[in-house]
């Protein structure tokens, strides 16, 4: 009986993210709230706006699981709010 032949490492060579990009990550952009307390947190509600010192231009963290990857603005797509990325941390 033939022993089953094992991988080729140079198919690993070629896409080396293939085992690992479909596992699921957090993505989360931070917007600094100065000032923001419990009762703030208590009280939010839809509608509700929530004053922050982010100024239009400004660019923001955007971490992956908690680990900063890259920076980025806020741009207006269509009808949504997206991040464009401006710089690999």
């Amino acid at each position: 009986m033939a022993a089953a032949a094992s991988p080729k490492p140079e198919a690993a060579i070629a896409d080396p993210w293939a085992r690992v990009e479909s596992l699921p990550c957090l993505l989360t952009v931070e917007i600094p709230v100065p000032g923001f307390t419990v009762a703030d947190l208590v009280h939010l509600a839809p509608g509700r706006i929530v004053a922050t010192r982010w100024t239009v231009g400004l660019d923001v963290p955007l971490r992956v699981n908690g680990e900063l990857i890259a920076w980025s603005e806020f741009e207006v797509v269509q009808s949504h709010l997206a991040v464009r990325l401006t710089e690999l941390a």
